[in-house]
């Protein structure tokens, strides 16, 4: 099956969450000229409409017939190059948008523009430092010999984010590029690794919490014992066997093992920046005069669009048939740009309300109430594929009176209780957490005894799915469990 160019667009559309939307937006006003902003009044949110330019909400087709004749786009994969250069043969008998006809710009116009780029240059947030750079700064202070620097430049290059070597040492020699002792890779090393923060330069996680090891540490007999011969034993909260081999007392392991967790095995990862997702609800949902929940669009972030009727009045006037063309063109692309907008809003809608319906116990009572919901449900009450649910939920969210949710959030696999009603997954994880909380931790639940555990309060599942659904909430084995 092929599609549509316009088919495309309305599929790329409906998935563009609002901020990348609003961005497609001012691409397209910036690359075609036909395309008008539509500003609200001063004194209230409608948009203003003058001249009887058609909107959003006007199609094209009211417009005369000899204004939207032969509106197909012209094939052909140099129309895109093309029309740059049209624009500017034609653009030069047009009137600036930003002028009047016969008017230039003034000079202090153009002060002001750059004087606005160089505000916004000052008010920049300056690009954070990063591990290497921190590291390479501190490194420079040590007197050491050219190649030993050399590589240990080579060296903290090398290391992850975490702050570790990436490779072996002798592996690094290899492929430095130039011929070097082991011992002086090993100056090298051992200097990277009395840089701040501590633990960087390490080639494993034992090493890592050894190097943060100092002699003002609380219990660092016992912790580095601990850590250089029973990290596995430890980690697999084998305490009793820890207190078998090494003779150290049970209450002195336990002292270690809480000052063992103030160490930090990642010491690199304070220098990643990752970037603040601001998350902007495309909806709302609130309850109407009835009692009903009910959908509404929050679109106050994208613009409203018009098509200039200044260019149309040109397409009247204008003989060259090249001229009238490339205008036509761009009308369609307007036109094919406000349907898919327009077309997005519906569906999401209609969505984003059968979702709601599905969910009215989630909005009442809580999380803990959700039910089992399909896209496949969604898609036959709205009368859509399944693809398009999918696009129209992704990276979506919904202002709710228990807070702003992904309207993924709102889909889920289910099971059926003995008296036959139907439990979201979501419920099952919220009940086994509840079980794991609530049992003695000198005594903990095995993975058998919880499937016992949920089976009493009506939940009938495998083994498999208990193990899978408390390895996906973090929760430990019942030997880690354990409490000595």
């Amino acid at each position: 099956m092929k599609l549509a160019p316009r088919m495309i667009q309305s599929m790329e559309i409906l998935q563009l969450p609002t901020m990348e939307l609003q961005e497609r937006i001012d691409q397209e006003l910036s690359e075609n000229f036909l395309l008008e902003q539509l500003q609200p009044d001063v004194g209230g949110s409608a948009p203003e409409e003058t001249d009887g330019e058609p909107s959003i909400s006007e199609p094209i087709d009211a417009l005369p017939a000899k204004d939207v004749e032969d509106r197909e786009l012209v094939a052909g994969d140099d129309n895109n190059v093309s029309d740059f250069e049209r624009l500017l043969e034609i653009s030069q008998d047009w009137p600036d948008d930003n002028y009047t006809s016969g008017t230039k710009p003034s000079g202090n116009r153009l002060d002001e523009e750059a004087d606005r780029q160089h505000d916004v240059m000052a008010n920049a947030e300056t690009r954070p430092q990063t591990l290497h750079e921190y590291l390479l700064d501190q490194f420079h202070y040590f007197d050491s010999s050219g190649l030993t620097r050399e590589f240990g430049e080579y060296l903290i290059q090398n290391l992850d984010a975490n702050g570790r070597l990436q490779s072996s040492l002798p592996e690094l020699v290899q492929v430095f590029g130039r011929p070097i002792s082991q011992e002086q890779a090993d100056t090298a090393l051992r200097l990277i690794q009395k840089l701040d923060p501590p633990g960087v330069g390490a080639r494993d996680l034992r090493e890592c919490l050894l190097l943060q090891i100092t002699p003002e540490t609380p219990l660092r007999d016992v912790l580095y014992t601990l850590i250089s011969q029973h990290l596995d034993d430890v980690i697999q909260n084998r305490l009793p066997l820890i207190e078998r081999k090494t003779g150290y007392p049970m209450d002195a392991i336990k002292s270690a093992i809480e000052q063992m967790r103030t160490l930090n095995p990642y010491p690199g990862r304070g220098f990643a920046q990752a970037p603040v997702q601001t998350i902007t609800p495309e909806l709302a949902v609130d309850k109407d005069d009835n009692d009903k929940w009910v959908i509404r669009l929050l679109d106050e972030h994208v613009p409203q669009l018009r098509i200039s009727r200044r260019y149309l009045q040109m397409l009247e006037q204008n003989p060259d048939p090249a001229t009238r063309e490339f205008i036509k063109r761009k009308v369609e692309s307007a036109r094919w740009l406000i349907d898919a907008i327009e077309q997005r809003y519906n569906t999401l809608r209609k969505v984003a309300q059968t979702i709601v319906d599905k969910q009215i116990d989630f909005l009442d009572y809580g999380p803990e109430h959700i039910r089992p919901l399909k896209m496949e449900d969604v898609a036959q009450v709205v009368g859509v594929h399944v693809t398009t649910v999918s696009r129209a939920v992704a990276d979506k969210y919904i202002a709710t009176p228990r807070g702003i949710f992904p309207l993924k959030r709102f889909f889920g696999g289910g099971t059926t209780t003995e008296s036959g009603e139907e439990v979201a997954w979501d419920i099952i994880r919220i009940k086994l957490k509840e079980i794991v909380d609530q049992e003695d931790k000198k005594d903990p639940l095995s993975d058998d005894a919880l499937v016992e555990e949920l089976a009493k309060q009506g939940y009938q599942l495998a083994r498999r799915t208990v193990t899978k659904y408390r390895k996906a909430l973090n929760i430990p084995s019942s030997r880690q469990r354990r409490e000595y």
